[in-house]
């Protein structure tokens, strides 16, 4: 297996400085960068950028300037997306919006993992768990998702939350780990 097979398939792999996935990194950041230094009113310049990013997207989405992800063709947004201002997604593995995602500003979506064994860390080795983010959610600003969670349907995020674990269906959940405070 190549390290993008390993990456892909939530192995260790190897992200180094060189080689394809680097290439591939660089190749987003670019389009990253013209994105974002596209004036705000060129919609449709953004969207077309956005649309041959990422790896799916439906017909109505927005991500306000400005908007950094790694790869870009493992994000995939669903109908009536919406994000605020300085979205960063670290995205070696599947990140997925359902329908009618609200994301509020600075917020994370981070796939990546690191060994927690220095040595095997040291080498530049990393693994990656999907998230998934389902139909009618809402996140708050400052909000960090890490790797391998599920957020449900209908549910909201508040403000500054990290979340860790899954969060169920039909709640509101935050804080530092995010928790579910009630039922919706």
């Amino acid at each position: 297996m190549n390290e993008k097979e390993k990456m892909l398939n939530g192995d260790l792999y190897n992200a180094a400085l060189e080689g394809p996935l680097f290439k591939e990194r660089q190749a987003c950041k670019c389009l990253c960068h013209e994105y974002n230094h596209l004036s705000p009113d060129k919609i449709e310049q953004r969207k077309d950028i956005i649309k041959n990013l990422l790896g799916k997207v439906g017909n109505t989405y927005m991500i306000e300037q400005p908007f950094i992800c790694d790869y870009g063709y493992n994000i995939e947004l669903g109908e009536n997306f919406y994000s605020n201002h300085n979205l960063t997604i670290l995205d070696p593995a599947k990140v997925i919006f359902g329908d009618n995602v609200f994301i509020g500003p600075n917020c994370g979506f981070y796939t990546a993992e690191h060994p927690i064994d220095y040595q095997s860390r040291n080498k530049g080795l990393e693994y990656a768990k999907p998230i998934k983010v389902g139909n009618n959610v809402w996140i708050g600003g400052g909000v960090t998702v890490l790797s391998g969670v599920i957020i449900g349907d209908n549910t909201v995020i508040g403000a500054g939350s990290v979340v860790t674990k899954n969060i169920p269906s039909n709640v509101v959940a935050c804080g530092n780990p995010c928790r579910i405070i009630k039922t919706i």
